[in-house]
């Protein structure tokens, strides 16, 4: 299949567009600064009910007639403008695919060599986020403003979680020989004598965030922002390498150090580290408490450890410091739920070492384009300006796309988009639907190709619109049935391909827990697809947390860092406060009033599925682990969630 590199077959049809919107952009610009001036944020009404004279009240009153001005008079350009660009979108295509072309040996080809399909098996990590970049006067309707910053903020703080070697700790105690809670934080490396940063080689499981120092300080927010990405395997070093920390104390102590063992391959009594790679160590400016580098990053107890800066066995260096916080508390939590097959935590950070990411409401282009360019410094292939416009492909009129966005590490095969035709209201004029895509993620010795599956979709908002999302649902099933028939190889030329797993994520705007939505509580997805916080229709696994945020309280002391919202989210009394229950569709029945009578911990409306069937005989496909994720806190009104699966063959794992 080809993939759309540009939204136009030609270059013609391409500057055509280009001037439509050029005439239409001054109003459309004009029109959402106007219509925002007059919608401020909840930090913005206190300040407004503390000051009477506030500035930003004095500026909405002088720029809004300047604003209204403009507006009438760019008009006509903007008519002139939508008469060329309306029909222009029956030629659109549904997606731009961009790949980064200077990857060299790290890329997406290297990575497919890595799995043959045998041994342990493979493991593949997932994540899905809600970014809520509307323009900017919709976005404020969900208390969050500034879209552009916001887009270019998220991109940094996702590529920079993701590009950190992976970590474990082990807790080394005479009442506690278990492992900590899974993270899929990790750390950014040290740097050795000569400068260049250098992989920690491993995974520390850890549920808090984790912050080092190197001993040549941090480089400027420029470079953080428009570098390569840090742990990038074109730097020498695979992000799959091992280092496992052990850590010996006692109840009641504090945490001891852990130093290195003599023999300076392992950390003391842990397994041995594997290759040392060198990894750029990326920062971001002061505030961006989504860094390692950040004076928030982490709280509570402090570990040191000593690596050695030249990547040479039995050298240690002291300027190493980093800190590690909750290790005991992380090892009861774990105690809690001994039946759990998989870990699970609230974690500070994106997963290290993440494969593919799915985003919903990526709605504005100029956005786009700037995430786009953020992420490409971890993920070398990515669709993005997903959706159509106008009355193609859908029933009413569309303003904006899907809001849909796709990353991936691993090569894309085949793409295929729809547009749910039944959305009304406000919804409407989105074209809301799903993205499938086909990545290969490995090939066999036999040269066969091991393929997977993701579909990535955005649900009808409205709450009490129940059967339009069930509908939704019947069409994503049918969908998604239609492109795997349509896209498999199985002909004499092409060898069967194996399928390592079938994954579907996105913000379904439904949670499991509330009487309201019974219909897509039940609905038979669900049955061939499973959850992994889910018990059953209505009933949520005990550590399952709800992914919307109230968005009254985004900018609270208490919340407005990853760490501060990681630390009140594991507990109940913080999840009550500060996440969004679902309201009652009943007269009279407030949130407030609900929260208390409520199940759950909250409105769970992001999901990540995966299939245990229909994927290459004898392989399963299991959970590792699974995490909801602080590090977009203040950045946008969702929490990410993440899931690590191993596919392995089932005779080997017997």
């Amino acid at each position: 299949m080809v993939l759309y590199t540009a939204p136009f077959p030609n270059s013609c049809l391409s500057a055509l567009h280009a001037v439509s919107w050029a005439l239409i952009f001054p109003c459309y610009w004009l029109l959402d600064r106007l219509v925002a001036s007059f919608i401020p944020i909840a930090c913005q009404k206190r300040q407004r009910a503390d000051d009477p004279c506030y500035l930003q009240l004095l500026c909405t009153v002088l720029f809004a007639p300047v604003y209204l001005a403009l507006l009438v008079a760019s008009l006509p350009f903007a008519f002139v403008g939508f008469l060329l660009w309306s029909p222009l979108q029956s030629a659109r295509r549904p997606y731009i695919y961009s790949r980064l072309e200077d990857k060299g040996p790290a890329g997406g080809a290297a990575l497919l060599s890595e799995w043959k399909g045998t041994g342990p098996g493979k493991s593949f990590c997932f994540a899905t986020a809600n970014l809520c970049l509307l323009p900017d006067s919709l976005a404020r309707l969900n208390n969050v403003f500034n879209t552009q910053a916001r887009a270019k903020e998220i991109g940094q703080r996702i590529r920079n979680g993701a590009s950190r070697p992976q970590i474990k700790i082990y807790i080394d105690s005479p009442t506690n020989t278990s492992i900590s809670a899974a993270s899929f934080s990790s750390l950014v490396s040290p740097q050795g004598s000569d400068g260049v940063a250098r992989a920690v080689p491993g995974s520390i499981k850890r549920t808090a965030s984790v912050e080092y120092k190197g001993d040549s300080g941090h480089r400027s927010s420029d470079e953080a922002a428009n570098g390569p990405a840090s742990g990038d395997p074109a730097e020498g070093g695979s992000l799959e390498d091992a280092c496992i920390v052990r850590i010996g104390g006692e109840d009641g102590g504090r945490p001891p150090e852990a130093d290195d063992s003599a023999s300076g391959g392992q950390a003391r009594n842990g397994a041995g580290g594997g290759s040392r790679g060198q990894t750029p160590n990326h920062s971001q400016r002061d505030g961006d408490s989504g860094s390692l580098g950040s004076p928030s990053a982490s709280r509570e107890s402090l570990v040191k450890a000593r690596d050695g800066g030249s990547g040479e066995p039995g050298t240690t260096n002291s300027k190493l410091p980093y800190k590690a916080s909750g290790v005991k508390k992380a090892a009861a939590r774990k105690r809690r739920h001994p039946d759990e097959a998989f870990d699970h935590e609230v974690s500070a950070f994106f997963p290290a070492n993440l494969d593919f990411l799915c985003l919903q409401e990526v709605f504005d282009k100029r956005a786009a384009a700037k995430l786009k360019a953020q992420l490409h410094g971890y993920f070398e292939y990515i669709l993005y300006d997903v959706g159509v416009y106008g009355c193609q492909g859908c029933c009413s009129f569309k303003c904006l796309n899907s809001g849909l966005f796709f990353a991936s590490r691993y090569p894309i095969m085949d793409v295929a988009y729809h547009c749910y035709p039944n959305g009304r209201g406000s919804d409407g004029l989105a074209s809301k639907g799903a993205l499938f895509l086909k990545v290969q993620v490995g090939s066999t010795p036999q040269d066969q190709r091991i393929v997977g599956y993701i579909s990535c979709t955005h649900l009808h908002a409205l709450p009490e619109d129940s059967a339009i999302r069930c509908e939704q649902l019947d069409l994503l099933q049918d969908w998604l049935a239609d492109f795997r028939k349509s896209t498999s190889s199985s002909s004499t030329a092409n060898p069967e391909e194996l399928v390592a797993f079938d994954v579907v994520c996105g913000d379904f705007n439904f949670d499991n827990c509330s009487s309201d939505d019974k219909l897509e509580q039940q609905h038979s997805l669900f049955t061939h697809y499973k959850d992994p916080c889910r018990l059953g229709p209505g009933e949520e696994k005990s550590w399952a947390i709800g992914t919307m945020l109230d968005t009254d309280n985004l900018y609270d002391e208490d919340v407005c860092t990853p760490d501060n919202l990681q630390k009140v989210l594991e507990t109940e009394e913080g999840r009550r406060e500060y996440l969004a229950f679902p309201t009652s569709k009943s007269p009279g029945a407030g949130q407030k009033g609900r929260k208390d009578l409520l199940k759950g911990n909250g409105r769970r409306i992001d999901y990540m599925l995966y299939a245990e069937e229909g994927l290459c005989p004898d392989w399963k496909a299991e959970v590792e682990e699974f995490s909801f994720i602080t590090q977009l806190s203040g950045l946008t009104d969702h929490l990410p969630v993440a899931m690590r699966l191993m596919v392995s063959a089932g005779e080997e794992e017997a």
